[in-house]
């Protein structure tokens, strides 16, 4: 069916029939201006099927009567391609395995240098990072349990801030995914190094990278089973580490007092400060599970949550117990990057501190896994709502994944880590603030989410003190590690900006072509010639993606803000408003129509539709919208639902929550 075919006699399209789904629709659709635009106006290009129209020379015409409306049956939904075919695949064990590899690889670095810098008050620090991390169960369980969408921190803000600070926050998401992937398989490619010193450390690096990425292109069931494998040998090989440590905490018990007796770095208040902002990097990748949210079964978010903080809560204090009874703390600055298989080599023999090694290599691997799925979620989401290029969402035909997405990741990664020549110092620095920004975002998100969208339905609902100290907390490592590393900052805002900036090129890429056309008119014949068409057409292209807005009440002011937020934050000049009735003579329908002439009037560069459905608002009726109106439904937007609207915003597939 043409979308544009128009009748300048009437104020509706037919369309072709459907199969009978139950539910009808009717359009009515922009008519040409009586009187054309003033002569030598700036055009509002839109390009369709083949053709150039003038937003500008066309109007809303209004409510016409309901003798004017000819309405079709929708078809039905097409189930298969509601959600993606990974869409709830994941139970409860393998989304804490794909989570909890990225956690648990912090504490193989981490306990070392948290004793390095706040010594026998270590587990205190950790303890305390354990404590901020419950809040936080509370912060990401309410959220995302408001909107289960992938996105993480980027789906929070995209529901209740501007698109632009969304895609910002992204950015600094994407730089932690990238620090992950690289720095962890730079050091796993170390520990293997350790063990076998004949392969060559950066060779290893590249290789491990690759062979994550063709896993991950395999999809999230082959990746959840080796995160699992890993996540359970992990565990086993740390509480073996506790007990071995133990048994030789008891028999040598003059180490643990002799480690007690030594003076603090710092005066007390200092070194627990300075502890919690180090510790703080214990709890890194608790984000992640936030990314693959839709991957997971119903009701298994909340419980990988529990589960990562009580990871982070037993074990990071007990291995910094282990430590301080095994290993000398005034030598502790030697090797903080592999305390723990020192402490095992001391306390188990070298056979178990070469496994701990080992198992540290394969690890660390897996936290480059779980950078790799998290990314595919993030970067999906983001290609889908134009943030980034559209052939990233390419699904190859054998496992039906986005291969582009792993594969472009992958080459982003290594040839960052070529260009660092192995030298990863200024990513890990990085990472650190990147992280703390991630977590401080989706704190003040979550306080928006509760100011702007309170009336959406949520499984989980944190106190408003848990959002206030989670924050302060965030904020005060964030703080901390600037003082203790100030040139983190710089490699942070170098690396920002690399991202930022490709990802402000999409949002600016009407403004940059617009650029690009006023040089042409002004450049010799040949060149305008060739390249005026083709500019115009990318313009159009652009600017044609319609936008669906589903309108309850005939509102102006909720209209207003709804167009506003559209024209401001979309690429678009095409905007249909849906109402969904079940009485044709509802006195709304007219308002409405009357509301939308006013709004039309208001911006003359937009093009405006409205449409009438006849049904009940449900996800399936958005799926036959978004399938009749050639509307993906992540471009589908919707006024804020109350605590007893009977669907969650995950069932919608996308659909955006904009207004009050």
């Amino acid at each position: 069916r043409d979308a544009l075919t128009m009748s300048k006699d009437a104020s509706y399209v037919r369309v072709d029939d459907y199969t009978s789904g139950g539910v009808r629709y009717a359009e009515i659709k922009h008519v040409p201006l009586d009187t054309p635009a003033f002569e030598g106006a700036p055009p509002g290009l839109i390009h369709l099927h083949g053709k150039d129209f003038d937003t500008k020379s066309f109007k809303f015409p209004g409510w016409q009567g309901t003798q004017k409306l000819e309405f079709e049956n929708l078809q039905p939904a097409d189930v298969s391609k509601m959600y993606h075919p990974s869409r709830g695949t994941l139970s409860e064990i393998y989304a804490t395995a794909i989570c909890g590899n990225d956690l648990c690889s912090s504490v193989l670095y981490v306990v070392g240098i948290t004793v390095a810098v706040a010594g026998q008050l270590a587990p205190i620090c950790l303890l305390l990072v354990g404590g901020l991390l419950y809040l936080f169960t509370w912060i990401y369980g309410e959220a995302c349990t408001a909107f289960p969408m992938n996105g993480g921190t980027y789906n929070l803000l995209l529901n209740t801030t501007t698109k632009t600070i969304a895609a910002l926050a992204a950015c600094l998401t994407l730089l932690s995914y990238t620090a992950t992937a690289v720095v962890s398989a730079a050091e796993s490619a170390t520990y293997a190094f350790n063990l076998y010193p004949v392969m060559d450390v950066y060779w290893i690096t590249i290789a491990l990278m690759a062979a994550v990425c063709l896993l991950a292109i395999l999809g999230i069931v082959e990746s959840a089973l080796v995160s699992l494998s890993i996540f359970i040998l992990h565990m086993g090989s740390m509480f073996a580490l506790v007990i071995v440590g133990g048994m030789f905490a008891v028999q040598n018990q003059d180490v643990f007092w002799s480690n007690l007796s030594l003076p603090l770095k710092y005066s007390w208040p200092v070194s627990l400060v300075a502890g919690f902002c180090t510790a703080i990097l214990g709890v890194t990748g608790f984000e992640s599970s936030a990314n693959f949210i839709e991957e997971q079964k119903k009701g298994v978010f909340p419980k990988t949550l529990f589960n990562a903080w009580a990871i982070v809560l037993i074990l990071n204090p007990l291995l910094s117990l282990v430590v301080l009874a095994v290993v000398d703390l005034s030598k502790i600055n030697e090797s903080t990057g592999d305390v723990l298989a020192v402490a095992a080599h001391i306390a188990g023999g070298e056979l178990f501190g070469l496994w701990i090694s080992a198992e540290g290599a394969l690890v660390l691997a897996g936290a480059v896994l779980t950078a790799f799925v998290g990314v595919t979620g993030l970067v999906r989401r983001l290609a889908t709502d134009r943030c980034l290029p559209g052939w990233l969402l390419e699904e190859n035909l054998l496992r039906r994944t986005n291969h582009w997405i792993p594969l472009v990741f992958f080459a982003f990664c290594a040839s960052l880590y070529a260009i660092l020549r192995g030298r990863v110092i200024s990513l890990a620095s990085m990472y650190t603030l990147a992280f703390l920004c991630v977590m401080a975002l989706f704190a003040y998100g979550s306080m928006m989410l509760k100011y702007k969208r309170g009336r959406v339905r949520r499984e989980v609902e944190a106190p408003w003190v848990a959002c206030v100290v989670g924050l302060l907390g965030v904020l005060l490592a964030l703080f901390g590690n600037l003082y203790m590393q100030p040139s983190s900052l710089f490699y942070l805002a170098v690396y920002f900006g690399l991202v930022a900036g490709v990802m402000m090129l999409m949002f600016e890429r009407v403004r940059l072509l617009k650029y690009l056309l006023f040089f042409a008119s002004r450049s010799p014949e040949g060149v305008r010639e060739a390249l005026e068409p083709a500019t115009v057409d990318a313009i159009g292209n652009i600017r044609s993606q319609k936008i669906v807005f589903f309108a309850k009440t005939a509102n102006l002011e909720i209209l207003n803000k709804a167009v506003a937020y559209i024209h401001t934050n979309e690429l678009t000049e095409w905007i249909k408003v849906v109402h969904v009735f079940k009485d044709a003579e509802d006195p709304m329908i007219p308002k409405l129509a009357e509301s939308l002439a006013i709004i039309d009037r208001c911006y003359p560069k937009v093009l405006l539709d409205m449409v009438l459905v006849e049904g009940s608002f449900s996800p399936e009726l958005v799926m036959q919208m978004s399938q009749a109106l050639d509307v993906p439904r992540n471009f589908m937007f919707i006024t804020c639902p109350g605590p007893h609207f009977p669907y969650d915003m995950g069932q919608f597939g996308g659909v955006r929550v904009i207004t009050h």
